[in-house]
Order: C-alpha cells, then sequence, then structure tokens
C-alpha cells in the first residue's frame, strides 16, 4: 500500500488538516470561512497555494466542498519581534551548512518561537526547505552550529554527535573559584530536575554520565576569568550545570544556579550568557575529509574580564 505524500515544511510550519463535513456550503472558500471564522484571510491564502488536497493541489475558493474530504492548510501565526542579531554562514555544500548562530536566536521552531529560529532565517535566505539541524545548542548559546540540507544524509551527521565522534570546545566567562585549581576534569551525573521549569538539570549523586575538561585561557582566582570547555558528552545544559555546581556559574546564566524571573516583556539583549561554542571538528561521514569549522564572534563579556584584569 503506498503512502500518501505528505506535504512540504514551510518556514519551519508543518500542514495543518481538516476534514469537510455536511453544511450549507458547496465550495472550498465557503467551508474554510465557516469552520473558522475567526480567520479573515482564506482567500488570499486559497490564492497564494496554501490549502491543498491529499495529493498536495492547490485548491481556490470555488473549488468544490466534498463531506469526508481532507484539506491541508498553513496556519499563519503573529508577527515576532526580530531577534536584532545575524547569523552568518561559515560554510555550505551539497550535504551539509556550518552557521555561526547568535546568542537570544533559538535553532528551530518551538513555543513562542517560529520564524525567528536559525532554522527560518536560513531556509529562507539559502531557499532550502530542507534543511535540518545535525545538532543543537541552546537559545542563550552562541556559536556553531551544523544543518544537513537532504534528508539522505541527515542521519550520518546526527550519528556523530550521538555517538561522540565530534570534538566541540566551548569558551565561557565565570568567577574562578579560590578553592579550585586548572586545569580541571569535571566529572558527576546530572539529570532532570523533577518538576522544575525551562527543563532544568541537577546534580545527584551515582556513576557519573559527563565529563567536560575545564582550561583557563585568562584570569586568576578569585575574579572573572574566561575558560575553555571541552566536554565529551553533550547532554541538555551540560556546561551550565557543571560550572554552576563548581561553585562557577556562567556570567548571565538566568537558569543556574536558581530559576531567575524575566527582568521584562522580552529578552534582555545587553546581558546575554557568556557561553559560545566555539568550535567543532570531526571526519566528514560523506567525503571523509577533517572538518573544522571556528565561530568568529566573541564573547561581549571578554572587555569587563580585561578591565578587571588590568586593575
Amino acid at each position: 500500500m503506498s503512502r500518501k505524500p505528505a506535504p512540504p515544511v514551510i518556514d519551519g510550519l508543518s500542514a495543518s488538516r481538516v476534514v469537510m463535513v455536511d453544511g450549507p456550503w458547496t465550495t472550498v472558500g465557503e467551508f474554510l470561512t465557516a469552520r473558522f471564522p475567526a480567520v479573515p484571510d482564506w482567500p488570499r491564502r486559497l490564492q497564494s497555494g496554501r490549502v491543498l488536497d491529499m495529493q498536495l493541489q492547490s485548491l481556490n475558493s470555488e473549488s468544490p466542498c466534498y463531506p469526508g474530504k481532507t484539506l491541508w492548510y498553513w496556519r499563519e501565526p503573529p508577527t515576532e519581534p526580530r531577534v536584532p542579531f545575524e547569523l552568518y554562514v561559515l560554510y555550505q555544500d551539497d550535504e551539509l551548512v556550518a552557521v555561526d548562530k547568535p546568542h537570544f536566536l533559538p535553532v528551530t521552531p518551538g513555543g513562542r518561537y517560529l520564524e525567528e529560529t536559525v532554522l527560518v532565517r536560513l531556509q529562507r535566505s539559502l531557499g532550502l526547505q530542507s534543511l535540518a539541524p545535525a545538532h543543537r545548542l541552546d537559545l542563550e548559546t552562541a556559536g556553531v552550529v551544523l544543518f544537513t540540507v537532504v534528508p539522505e544524509v541527515r542521519g550520518r551527521y546526527q550519528s556523530l554527535f550521538r555517538d561522540q565522534l565530534v570534538e566541540k570546545t566551548y569558551e565561557a566567562i565565570a568567577v574562578w573559584p579560590t578553592d579550585l585549581s586548572f586545569p580541571h576534569v569535571a566529572r558527576c551525573r546530572i539529570q532532570e530536575r523533577v518538576g522544575a521549569q525551562f527543563m532544568q538539570m541537577e546534580i545527584v549523586p551515582g556513576e557519573p554520565n559527563v565529563e567536560t575538561l575545564i582550561e583557563v585561557i585568562r584570569g586568576r582566582a578569585g575574579c572573572l576569568s574566561h575558560f575553555r570547555l571541552t566536554p565529551r558528552n553533550g547532554r541538555k545544559h551540560q556546561l551550565r550545570a557543571q560550572l554552576s555546581g563548581l561553585g562557577m556559574p556562567i556570567v548571565g546564566d538566568r537558569i543556574y544556579p536558581d530559576l531567575k524571573p524575566p527582568s521584562g516583556p522580552g529578552p534582555d539583549y545587553s546581558n546575554p550568557l557568556q557561553l559560545l561554542a566555539r568550535e567543532v571538528i570531526f571526519i566528514d561521514p560523506i567525503s571523509g575529509q577533517r572538518r573544522c569549522f571556528t565561530s568568529r564572534r566573541h564573547l561581549s563579556g571578554l572587555s569587563r574580564l580585561l578591565s578587571v584584569d588590568s586593575e
């Protein structure tokens, strides 16, 4: 039995569907207007090809209405405020796109973010609707993110991260605890805190499931310092939870050690999390070549660190 074709994802948004039912309407336009009275622009959506039948053929306002017939359509969410930072393409070929993500821009649509995401911005700027992330970064974290271009190679690149075959290097700014010397290998067990908002992680007793090498780039004990972080794993909030557990939460972190309430109606763009995914290195599963992608960004807190360092 052949599978029916699925409609494409447009600007990060999957199509919704509705089944037409008996009623006083005779056309698709009349049915949609009656079924969704709060939507004022069905004629425009139909004219622009945003309503399809099960064979993915475009319908218009005068297309006949048949009870039991399924329609595909795309919702149009409200306009989102623009995240005032740009992303940059570091590399692009037929299988892979590497980008330099800014702080505050989520990788994929979710929650209140749809258009203001790395994925949708890339789909629009590159004209590649089939893009998909090979891995993720937190909304608050800046730096290198990889996307696959075609579905056929997606699993091969994603498996690199799953199987820990990617060398990842991060940078962070935090206070250097006076009772801790570097380089330091942090090993612990983290898990999601039960009932916590934002899926907050916590360190718990037990066999370590995360490990990170922490080195000093610049700084001194008791002061803000610039650190290099090399994780061996890739668990959610790993670096943020580990550094917080060591008594050195990353500057600008609003989740660790304690969840802070919003400071206003929107993000505080003047106080980004001082965490940067600086570099990823791996052997390309398609070409066999060694790949190295490096962020061109700099942590904004470095200027403050340098001013303290010079006192």
